[in-house]
């Protein structure tokens, strides 16, 4: 599959065009994903949901989200009256001795923002609140594509444990041949002692190949926050052609919208502290003198003489600007990162078609050839294991070079929102 470059650019447009999207990834976040089943074999739709329901990292970021939407709640609340009682003129000398001659005031105070600040306080809140969603939706993409690549990795793991049980068994089946041979008084004994000795190493790659898959089983489970990994081995993965979405965007092109709104929001707010807010007061006083009573009332306002909130609102703008900057730079980069992906993309493929169609080929007939000729006494032992060696070797670079054209297709498929990073839950 070769990804066409202008398809790539068509992907990314429509990206851009829509990013007034809800960053509504992180929903599943907050819900309990299913455990899996150690009878079930893992597929990498498995691990993507597995990740975007139960992912420490993600549940985190999800919670911020929330206690943020409910700081905008708050926000959003009028201020609460302010209830007085004031004393005046007791426990002095003469007649202001004791309680005599006090006047006692009850007055309720209520202060009121001018300026729509309530609304948009609520509004940069909201903003917050949002930009935390969109954060959020990034951790998911960038933990979503970890656990795509581990799955990737263990696959390939899982592959070079069966090449190395193969690999034990072509030794085996070179040492049968010399054993053979030697018996037949065709070959010396040290021939023996060298396939045996050449059998033995082949074993140790076992070993290895057992332990890389453990060590992705453990750091794929990790990502879901298990110590254990609780799932038998995936199938092989096999990666179909990527299809051009009609429509799609991506994580960080959201998140930098969200951060300019947020900027913006916040710098409609910082404005309006050039406004005052007004207090207004009203209650009842009562002089014990002459046991009568009367209304009082009052209105008070700061002056903004010395602050208006002038340098807090310029700052904020500088940093809807750099919101803006930010914006632009992350639709480049990430257009450079598709451009770059896809080249990538096609040298992997190109590889991986060079070492299946013409050198893996050519390796097997070589050691076919080998074994072959050795058993009639045409060749020596040394062609034969050089023979065996290169062949495992190109066999390793298969899985390596399918391994590299995966991790390069997953990428690719992230940068562009298509499957499996389409937010669906399965």
């Amino acid at each position: 599959m070769f990804f066409e470059m202008r398809g790539a650019f068509v992907v990314l447009a429509a990206a851009i065009a829509s990013l007034d999207a809800s960053a509504s990834g992180c929903a599943a976040s907050q819900t309990q994903s299913q455990p899996l089943s150690s009878s079930q074999s893992l597929t990498l739709d498995m691990a993507i949901n597995q990740v975007r329901n139960a992912s420490p990292r993600v549940r985190l970021q999800a919670l911020e989200s929330r206690a943020l939407g409910a700081e905008a709640d708050q926000a959003s609340r009028r201020l609460n009256p302010v209830l007085s009682l004031e004393v005046e003129n007791f426990a002095g000398g003469g007649t202001r001795e004791g309680f005599r001659e006090a006047d006692t005031t009850l007055a309720v105070e209520q202060t009121f923002r001018l300026g729509n600040k309530r609304t948009l306080s609520e509004r940069a809140r909201r903003a917050q609140a949002a930009l935390a969603t969109a954060e959020c939706a990034v951790i998911q993409r960038e933990v979503e594509l970890q656990a795509a690549i581990l799955f990737a990795e263990l696959s390939a793991a899982l592959e070079m444990n069966a090449l190395a049980e193969e690999s034990a068994e072509l030794a085996t089946t070179v040492s049968d041949t010399v054993a053979k041979r030697v018996e037949a008084g065709a070959a010396a004994p040290p021939e023996l002692s060298r396939a045996m000795t050449d059998r033995a190493l082949s074993k140790t790659g076992l070993y290895e190949a057992e332990a890389q898959i453990a060590e992705k089983r453990y750091a794929l489970a990790s990502l879901w926050g298990s110590s254990e990994p609780e799932f038998s081995n995936p199938v092989l993965m096999v990666i179909s052609d990527v299809d051009t979405p009609s429509e799609t965007t991506h994580p960080r092109l959201a998140a930098s919208r969200a951060a300019l709104d947020m900027r913006q929001a916040q710098t409609r707010l910082d404005e309006t502290a050039a406004i005052p807010d007004i207090t207004v007061s009203a209650g009842i006083r009562r002089f014990e003198a002459t046991d009568d009573e009367a209304l009082v009332a009052g209105v008070s306002v700061p002056l903004p003489l010395f602050d208006r909130g002038q340098d807090q609102a310029r700052a904020t703008a500088f940093r809807a600007e750099a919101a803006a900057l930010h914006r632009k730079a992350i639709e480049q980069e990430l257009l450079a990162d598709q451009r770059s992906a896809v080249a990538a993309l096609k040298a992997a493929e190109a590889q991986l078609s060079l070492l299946v169609d013409e050198a893996l080929p050519e390796a097997e007939s070589a050691y076919d050839s080998s074994l072959r000729g050795y058993e009639v006494g045409r060749f020596d032992l040394t062609s034969v294991l050089n023979a065996r060696a290169a062949l495992i070797r190109v066999r390793s670079t298969v899985i390596e070079a399918r391994l590299n054209r995966n991790i390069q297709d997953l990428k690719l498929r992230s940068l562009i929102s298509a499957a499996p990073f389409t937010g669906v839950t399965q």
